[in-house]
């Protein structure tokens, strides 16, 4: 039952927002957030009764659908699951307090949508049925399409469309890939599941994961999408939603499709030392603050599916800890972007600079969010990039070397971003009142920096709970009941 109110507390919020008067947008707006609190607090007690120990399915809960077509309303938590809806409940919770903030129009519409991408995105995390998987996966679409096309900037349709456009081909490879695995199989329970063995159906897993991640080349969607979408959209899209493709990877196609992913293991490790590479060169290169943020997340999935595809323990846990990381990182950095261009009209860098004076607040945020994401040694992404780098070196030297390279790139255009805002001559667009984070924003950007603090003290809290067994073992036997992956040596 905890994980069915996991998935219905915010949709139920939602409901309760479009449904009932709200006389004013600070009501609305104060609904929403103290449901996302709820919600954290429901994923913290989940935490507390979990046993880490155990590697199986836990929190479960099944009730038949279709009983001809084995289809079931099934979900349920694993260890390493658990930390991924962390990580959304977490980054919920700093969208909708930042909304609140920012003061969104039409507050009763914006709120219950962020609240309905909450639930969906739990729904993904959660869901042990491949159609209920679907399910929730299209539905995030539904509040995003709308978040990004009312309240984006300027160009909000060109990029809403495209956004679309991109993520429904992906999705509809993904559905006749699940058909067909469904149909073969007699079952669509990913429990029950054997292993396939189809090589047209692990593309179309493949594409659409690839597609929504996004990893080089399906990444025409991402800089519009990231650019135009309001501040806390675009910390969930990048911080949040961008995991559930990394998530599909690790649930469905590394331990269900183990002989094709040994054969296309080298053109997926190519296509993410590629993207790596080119992101942080771009993102070097990007004129503006949403752009480095939004080709560094490319950056940063693509070194995650490194990790993923490794498919040995070093290589698994890394991914996990980098992706709650990277989410925590990047919501962060969206939502300072958001209070830097609400300050200054713009995230140019040519008309930003000395931020850093009379804003000490900002600037404190800003240098510890932007250390961290230099992976500094003793930092939470130093230990997730640690172990990625380890276990793809056993995989082959020179794909560490491809990931040591882009991890200095990182290094280069973190520091650019941050010397921008900060420093050098006052911009053009800089007020010469110097206006700090205010208390909202200071809560909701110091909750996601007090997670990746926590994290730099203690990584091994997700990784020495994310997988019951070894982790290539335990992501094997996560689909089905056989066990397959290798430990790294």
């Amino acid at each position: 039952m905890t994980t069915t109110a996991l998935i219905c507390v915010p949709i139920g919020g939602a409901l309760l927002l479009w449904l009932l008067p709200w006389r004013t947008s600070v009501a609305a707006g104060g609904l929403a957030l103290l449901v996302a609190l709820a919600e954290l607090a429901l994923w913290i007690g989940t935490v507390a009764n979990f046993d880490f120990s155990s590697g199986a399915l836990q929190e479960s809960a099944q009730q038949r659908w279709f009983e001809d077509l084995g289809v079931s309303y099934h979900v349920g938590l694993f260890d390493w699951t658990l930390w991924l809806v962390g990580l959304t409940v977490v980054v919920s919770v700093t969208a909708i307090g930042y909304g609140l903030w920012a003061g969104r129009t039409r507050p009763r519409a914006f709120f219950g949508l962020l609240l309905l991408l909450e639930g969906a995105t739990v729904g993904v995390f959660v869901a042990q049925d491949l159609l209920l998987f679907y399910f929730f996966f299209e539905a995030m679409l539904i509040p995003l399409y709308a978040l990004i096309g009312a309240w984006g900037g300027a160009g909000r349709l060109a990029a809403t469309y495209k956004f679309i456009v991109y993520t429904m081909a992906g999705s509809l490879l993904m559905l006749v890939s699940i058909i067909a695995l469904g149909l073969d199989a007699g079952s669509f329970d990913m429990t029950s599941l054997g292993h396939a063995d189809n090589q047209w159906i692990f593309l179309g897993f493949l594409a659409a994961f690839f597609v929504k991640a996004p990893i080089f080349p399906f990444h025409g969607w991402l800089p519009d999408a990231y650019r135009e979408g309001p501040a806390e959209v675009s910390a969930l899209l990048s911080g949040v939603v961008s995991k559930t493709a990394a998530f599909g990877l690790l649930r469905i196609v590394l331990p269900g499709f183990p002989q094709q992913v040994d054969d296309w293991r080298m053109p997926v490790l190519v296509l993410a030392s590629i993207g790596l590479v080119y992101a942080s060169l771009v993102a070097f290169r990007s004129p503006d603050v949403r752009g480095v943020i939004a080709y560094s997340s490319l950056a940063q999935m693509c070194l995650i599916v490194l990790g993923i595809f490794a498919f040995n323990d070093s290589g698994l846990s890394g991914a996990v800890l980098q992706m709650v990381n990277h989410g925590l990182i990047s919501a962060a950095l969206f939502l300072l972007a958001g209070g830097i261009e609400r300050r200054t009209t713009t995230g140019e860098f040519r008309l930003l600079g000395g931020m850093a004076r009379g804003r000490p607040v900002l600037a404190s945020m800003l240098l510890v969010v932007g250390v961290i994401a230099l992976a500094v040694p003793g930092s939470a992404a130093f230990a997730g990039e640690f172990l990625i780098l380890n276990g793809i070196f056993h995989r082959g030297w020179g794909w560490a070397v491809v990931g040591a390279v882009a991890i200095v790139l990182a290094a280069m255009y973190v520091l650019r971003l941050v010397s921008a805002v900060l420093h050098r001559d006052v911009g053009s667009a800089v007020p010469a009142k110097a206006l700090d984070l205010r208390a909202m924003e200071i809560s909701m950007v110091g909750l996601l920096v007090a997670g990746l603090l926590a994290l730099s003290v203690w990584p091994a809290g997700i990784t020495d709970h994310a997988f019951g067994g070894t982790p290539a073992q335990t992501v094997g036997a996560n689909f089905g009941q056989a066990t397959v992956g290798e430990a790294a040596p």
